[in-house]
């Protein structure tokens, strides 16, 4: 176990990256506890304000972010700086990437189902980053001996194969898969042999004169989100929080055809009985009072 440490971990420099991922799970996991604290109105934590303007976790996430990042420049690889940096940049990013929903969307859509997002996109950062610091990206070892050279030739090779099947998984509108399959063998491969998803550029390319192969690819993305959708649905509000429902709109809101405010609606209509070209009262034919005598 020490030797594959130094081996793998401090030999290569890979100490910072470990400790940017602890400290990036640690503040996502850290502000969702908060955050669902603030939602249920428990606990002595309340949202950020400066007089009405509420300060998201966002903006002190990029200050960190921006303060690591720099300092991890600017520090030696070994040194003390570059492991503090370390943590300044993990706990930067755990907090940009926590609000990742509110930068796509450009609204605070924390809590909603668009919200789904911002926790994806931090297990996939997470994992990805563990995967690399397992070895699967096993560069910047040295003193590699001459068999051991050959062998990382084979995986530089192996690693850009995989980068090109995870192009094509990407464009099939698999991005999970993708993101997987450029730091493990055979997972791109499989995203880019599959039947693209009916809705993805390569769809709309490939299966334009196939009428075949887009009813099967519609048919195998249903089953698959009915199998997947719940468990990953199930497992995001377990670390995340459940989003809230989504209201949709009330009968009050105000359609075209609603009774108010509408063209066909029974009051300010050109129809209506009252104050229209042919109402009784106010219109070219109205009746008059009878005259005496």
């Amino acid at each position: 176990m020490s030797d594959w440490w130094y081996r793998n971990i401090v030999e290569p420099g890979k100490l910072p990256l470990l400790l940017a991922l602890l400290s990036f799970v640690f503040a996502f996991l850290v502000t969702r506890v908060i955050t669902r604290m603030i939602r249920a109105g428990r606990g002595p934590f309340g949202n950020v304000k400066t007089g009405d303007l509420h300060i998201h976790h966002v903006v002190p996430g990029i200050v960190l972010t921006v303060i690591g990042g720099f300092g991890a420049v600017a520090a030696g690889r070994h040194s003390f700086a570059s492991l503090v940096s370390a943590v300044i940049f993990g706990l930067g990013a755990g907090l940009v990437l926590d609000e990742f929903a509110l930068i796509l969307h450009l609204d605070d859509v924390y809590w909603s189902e668009a919200g789904r997002k911002s926790v994806e996109i931090v297990v996939l950062t997470a994992a990805l980053v563990a995967l690399v610091l397992g070895g699967f990206l096993p560069f910047g070892v040295n003193e590699l001996t001459p068999e051991e050279r050959h062998n990382r030739a084979l995986v530089v090779m192996n690693t850009a194969l995989n980068f090109f099947f995870a192009l094509v998984a990407l464009g099939k509108g698999k991005p999970r898969v993708a993101l997987i399959g450029t730091v493990v063998p055979f997972v791109a491969l499989f995203g880019a042999v599959r039947l693209a998803r009916p809705t993805s550029p390569w769809a709309k390319l490939f299966y334009r004169n196939r009428p075949r192969a887009r009813a099967r690819a519609g048919l195998r993305a249903f089953r698959h989100d009915r199998r997947w959708d719940g468990p990953r649905r199930r497992f995001q509000d377990l670390i995340g929080g459940r989003p809230d429902p989504d209201p949709g709109p009330g009968p009050s809101d105000g359609g075209p055809d609603s009774l108010s405010g509408g063209p066909d609606s029974r009051s300010g209509g050109t129809d209506s009985r009252s104050g229209g070209p042919d109402s009784r009262s106010g219109g070219t034919e109205e009746r008059r009072p009878p005259e005496d005598g």
